[in-house]
């Protein structure tokens, strides 16, 4: 279910904007309208969904409308034409909201937290979290216990009497993202919220704020200028350039599937091996089942599939090993059953190792036998072998045709 869907959302600065939106509708560039008129353009017709639960990054380098983009969500900043419709059935339409409905919006739905961390010196970690919730009119009492908990969150629980000058510059942050989630907000807007952080910090950091997510499962926008980041934090990234979303897509699709040559040149010298993972570019492969066939199906089964390699399940789809034409013909000559001639050890991975993982794994058998996929519960779900690894890191995605 979608938490959030934009429409044609425009920003243009000037004093003019409505001239710049009619410029931008006859196909106009920025540059163009800018040399013409001297209106800037923040951000071009921008349409996208966000969906329920899910890390939603938008990149881009600076001046592409990214953090114009994100500010307009909350109307910090006033967008000049386009509709940014909250919730999934019932929406309601944030660019018509009177200023008490904004204001409500902003304090109990829609949390941010900023790459300054903007935490008041005077006060205390605990007295940081609990002071949206003290400007709502929050009982003592009950504000203190959101606060904590929020804290206790981010694994700050034992710092709330502190001051944010004690703290380390990635602990400031955790109380910046504590105070956003405080009044249990249903979008986590982050505005370059790492980017003031040394990268080991910055690397920790994202690590928690997945794990949180995984905790929490909260719908949260984060912009980036970083394409390591956003293809490491997100579920979908929208990859921005000069206030125009060119390419909207997962990790993967960015990657293997580049919408035109600048999101080409931009990805260019990412380590696919760092990016995708075994279930994106799995195959179904061959299988067979241990307490059914035989030998002679099995050989029967590769010669006609032309694979030199089956995977052996059970009827519970339970993974139990490999079988090889050369093991196969041996069972048939000598009356071994399937199982004596199983190859057991075989690499088996979860549908989330990520390929860097997964390349020592295959290159200590030399990559003559492939990995089993398989789900938490241990059943089979694909198979990743040598052409497929190849093929995605070359740039096709696993697609040998």
């Amino acid at each position: 279910m979608n938490k959030l869907k934009v429409k044609n959302l425009t920003k243009v600065f000037g004093r003019t904007p409505k001239r710049g939106i009619k410029l931008l509708r006859q196909g106009k560039s920025k540059d163009e309208i800018f040399k013409e008129t001297g209106l800037t353009v923040g951000v071009n017709q921008a349409s996208f969904h966000v969906k329920s639960g899910e890390i939603f990054v938008i990149m881009g380098l600076s001046g592409s409308g990214k953090s114009t983009l994100l500010r307009m969500l909350n109307r910090l900043i006033e967008p000049t034409e386009g509709e940014i419709l909250l919730g999934g059935e019932d929406q309601e339409n944030i660019t018509t909201m009177s200023k008490a409905e904004l204001r409500n919006m902003r304090r109990e739905r829609m949390g941010m937290v900023f790459q300054k961390f903007a935490l008041f010196p005077h006060r205390t970690v605990l007295e940081n979290v609990e002071y949206g919730l003290e400007i709502q009119g929050v009982d003592k009492k009950l504000r203190r216990e959101q606060a904590l908990k929020s804290l206790e969150l981010v694994g700050l629980g034992d710092w709330a009497e502190t001051m944010p000058d004690q703290l380390s510059g990635g602990m400031q942050q955790r109380v910046g993202i504590a105070r956003a989630l405080a009044n249990s907000p249903d979008i986590l807007l982050m505005d370059e919220a790492f980017g003031a952080l040394d990268p080991l910090i910055r690397k920790d950091m994202q690590d928690e704020l997945l794990e949180l997510q995984r905790t929490m499962k909260k719908t949260i926008i984060f912009i980036t200028h970083d394409l390591d980041e956003a293809l490491r934090i997100g579920d979908r990234i929208a990859l921005m350039k000069d206030g125009s979303i060119v390419q909207t897509g997962t990790p993967e699709e960015i990657l293997t599937r580049p919408a035109n040559e600048y999101v080409e040149r931009f990805t260019e010298d990412v380590n696919l091996t760092r990016v995708l993972t075994a279930e994106a570019i799995m195959r179904k492969g061959e299988t067979i089942i241990i307490d059914k066939d035989g030998p002679a199906v099995a050989l029967k089964k590769m010669r006609e599939k032309g694979v030199p390699t089956l995977i052996v399940i059970d009827r519970d789809k339970q993974f139990k090993g490999l079988i090889t034409a050369e093991g196969a013909r041996t069972a048939t000559r000598s009356g071994k059953t399937l199982e004596e001639v199983l190859i057991p050890d075989a690499i088996r991975v979860d549908k989330d190792m990520l390929l860097s993982d997964l390349l020592p794994l295959m290159a200590e058998q030399d990559f003559i036998f492939p990995a089993a996929v398989i789900d938490k519960s241990g059943k089979y779900v694909g198979m990743v072998g040598r052409g497929a690894i190849f093929a995605a890191l070359a740039g096709n995605g696993g697609d040998l045709s």
